[in-house]
């Protein structure tokens, strides 16, 4: 997303989720929200243990404590990877009680390795089909979704007179040659998740191929979603105050939102689109960890966060969709925000099968 102030954090949503398959390396950890001095093991406060790109409004968040009796603790654990490793690593006796932000391309792990413990949140019935787990696991809840996908600058495209790529079949063209940025897939969490959507769309045999011609036709790799969107691709803020080259870079369908939410004046139109046929659906979960010192707190956390209160404010807090059915989004989110009607999917169990030996080949192929 869009680089802003820290005071704005929840417009770079995504900007942190990298490091997806990063070694176990401790993280510092920041509490932040009401009183971050207490314990977690107070009965009158619950943690949050989550990434750094976590946002809520502060009257809803109020409301919460108000309603509860529960002060809330947000411990920011690094980027999506880091948070889910320190998660891994410290099982059975958490830094807090609930755990938010691990995603579909690393649920297996989390849940593989015990993290969370078994519970289903008040409201999870509502939440809608095509987010709930096919096996209906009550260890975690579904959240949020977003979609990963190819982002494009409108001006470049409107200059050269090119109509701007569609499909992962247009961006292997040769009209698109040295256009695209995308991130590493072994420390970049839509990095991971462009590689899966290729791995869906082209079957176990075919990505690969794929990724040849596509490395042939001038891909630059980078590290991370923050480089990438505020550096190389030119159609972004920042990445126009840093000179990027690149019109085409792999972010999310909620990117444009915020180019036309943070821009001074507001533009009538975003400056970006996105190539909706080359999207992979993320799917963000909560679930109230094992060993954790607050449990009837952790348990009223998660039903907040499935509640409709929490699912309708995430839109502009953390540019996600909610999951939950009548959740409301506000005009603007709906306005610039690009609905994909088939993204590319895949089951959590063929990435847990597959995660390690796909990157590992990706990367043999690619930055090799």
């Amino acid at each position: 997303m869009f680089f802003v102030s820290t005071t704005k954090k929840a417009s770079v949503k995504r900007a942190s989720l990298t490091a997806a398959a990063v070694g176990l390396g401790l993280v510092a950890v920041t509490a932040c929200g009401s009183d971050s001095g207490s314990k977690a093991s107070d009965s009158k406060s619950v943690t949050l243990v989550t990434h750094d790109s976590f946002n809520v409004s502060k009257d809803v968040l109020k409301d919460f404590e108000k309603t509860s009796g529960y002060k809330v603790r947000v411990l920011e654990d690094g980027d999506a990877g880091q948070a889910v490793n320190k998660a891994i690593l410290s099982k059975g006796n958490p830094q807090g009680d609930v755990f938010f932000g691990v995603d579909n391309t690393l649920l297996s792990r989390a849940l593989d390795n015990g993290v969370f413990q078994p519970y289903e949140a008040k409201g999870a019935d509502l939440v809608l089909p095509q987010y709930r787990l096919a096996g209906g696991e009550k260890g975690v809840t579904p959240i949020d979704s977003g979609d990963i996908c190819v982002n494009y600058d409108k001006k470049y495209f409107a200059d050269k007179k090119l109509a701007p790529p569609k499909s992962f079949d247009d961006l292997i063209k040769p009209a698109y040659k040295n256009l695209l940025v995308t991130e590493n897939a072994s420390t970049s969490s839509p990095g991971l998740g462009f590689v899966l959507g290729t791995a869906a769309r082209y079957g176990d045999d075919g990505w690969q191929g794929y990724w040849k011609k596509l490395k042939a036709n001038g891909v630059k790799v980078v590290d991370g979603w923050e480089q990438a969107y505020n550096e190389e691709f030119s159609g972004s803020a920042g990445g126009k105050k840093a000179k990027g080259d690149r019109p085409l870079v792999v972010s999310y369908a909620s990117s444009p939102p915020v180019e036309v939410l943070y821009a001074k004046p507001q533009p009538k139109e975003a400056p970006t689109g996105v190539a909706t046929g080359t999207c992979f659906r993320q799917i963000e979960y909560a679930g109230l960890l094992k060993g954790a010192k607050n449990e009837k707190g952790g348990k009223a956390l998660l039903d907040f966060m499935i509640s409709k209160k929490f699912q309708d404010d995430m839109p502009l807090q953390m540019f996600v969709n909610p999951v939950r059915e009548a959740a409301q989004t506000p005009e603007l989110f709906r306005k610039f925000g690009v609905r994909v009607d088939k993204p590319e999917t895949m089951a959590p169990k063929k990435i847990a099968d597959n995660r390690e030996q796909w990157v590992k080949s990706w990367t043999s192929l690619v930055l090799k």
